[in-house]
């Protein structure tokens, strides 16, 4: 059975004097529920908040589907979003999810959210705002399922109660201005929908690994501009020293005719896959004093396995690192290697732990 939990979220305080007057929109586990909310403030303390004053979320543990909404549970390193901070799926793999806040992708991984499956007391400003774009919207569909129903139509083109499919509104959002569509999940907000944000909301998203492949190019890009500048314009001797067992990266940046260096080093965090272009990306930004790109220290994780990976895999209930070559390529005994299409890949990989391929001279 899926472990749920509860959570509140601090709305409005009855007075100044009530313990939670200062902690508006601060969001605490519950410990029991009745007539009110009891939440743990220590090891032999409850205190309770009124029902009418706060907004009850209900989570599941269990890994995400796009379009839901997740709570953040475990303090995120990335710097854009909160613990306990609502957002919205809008990508999967089997590490984690994706969503995209201010434009930028940034990943969670599963252990560090949990699915809001049930907001039983709705906040009454979005209430408001979701009644404002319905009342102002031109069309509004009502999704059920996978078919949209016509919901309201200023044009007269749209049939009151009629089920149009998904492509049909993705179409008609495109050509039309002001549609509003209301999800099928009367818990989440309802989403407008306008030929500004066409792109943003109907356009197939790139895959997290196109998306990485793509930060990688770029870091790749980004090293190669910085050491020629440097070298062209005598500024800095730019070298590199990699460590694959501590999965570091350490940029030095000396100064030419000079013993002054300046160091900066990329670790790599012990749960994510250590790319060796990444790495060099955000030591010789640091290195050089420059702001490191979010792309870089936010890449999402592979999900397609490629040949030069080194693969974390579970073989005869031995956790082993293996190499990806070629499936024409000899393996032999006692070499750690795994042909692309072995089982150790497709049944028993773990994790991609290493994508660099730095011994391959094109991707595949």
């Amino acid at each position: 059975m899926t472990e749920t939990k509860k959570y509140v979220r601090i709305l409005k305080a009855p007075n100044k004097a009530s313990w939670y007057a200062n902690k508006i929109g601060q969001v605490f586990e519950v410990e029991r529920d009745g007539c009110t909310y009891l939440i743990r403030k220590g090891p032999h303390h409850l205190k309770a908040v009124r029902q009418e004053d706060a907004e009850l979320i209900v989570t599941e543990k269990r890994p995400a589907e796009v379009g839901e909404r997740v709570l953040i549970t475990e303090k995120p390193v990335r710097k854009d979003y909160e613990i306990y901070e609502p957002v919205t799926v809008d990508n999967v793999n089997i590490y984690g999810v994706e969503s995209y806040k201010n434009g930028r992708p940034i990943f969670l991984n599963h252990y560090e959210y949990e699915v809001i499956v049930n907001n039983e007391v709705k906040n009454e400003e979005a209430d408001e705002m979701n009644k404002m774009l319905v009342d102002q919207a031109k069309t509004v569909f009502e999704r059920k399922d996978d078919k949209y129903f016509g919901y309201k139509s200023r044009l007269g083109d749209i049939v009151i109660g009629g089920a149009y499919s998904y492509a049909f509104v993705v179409h008609y959002a495109k050509t039309n201005e002001d549609v509003v569509i209301i999800p099928g999940d009367v818990n989440t907000v309802t989403t407008p929908v306008c030929t500004t944000e066409e792109e943003r909301l109907w356009k197939p998203e790139k895959t997290a690994q196109e998306r990485r492949d793509e930060i990688v190019e770029q870091a790749k890009a980004d090293v190669e501009r910085l050491r020629t500048n440097n070298r062209l314009w005598r500024t800095f001797d730019i070298t590199f020293d990699i460590n694959r067992e501590s999965r570091t990266v350490e940029a030095a940046a000396k100064k030419v005719f000079s013993r002054t260096a300046f160091y900066g080093t990329a670790i790599c965090a012990p749960d994510d896959c250590f790319n060796i272009h990444i790495g060099e990306a955000i030591a010789i930004h640091r290195a050089l004093g420059l702001e490191v790109p979010d792309e870089y220290l936010n890449a999402p994780q592979p999900t397609e396995v490629r040949v030069g990976d080194v693969v974390l895999v579970d073989s005869m209930k031995n956790i082993q690192e293996l190499k990806v070559v070629d499936d024409g390529e000899y393996i032999g005994t006692g070499e750690y290697k795994a042909a692309l299409t072995s089982i150790a890949v497709t049944k028993n990989l773990i994790r991609i732990i290493d994508d660099s391929r730095t011994e391959v001279g094109e991707w595949l």
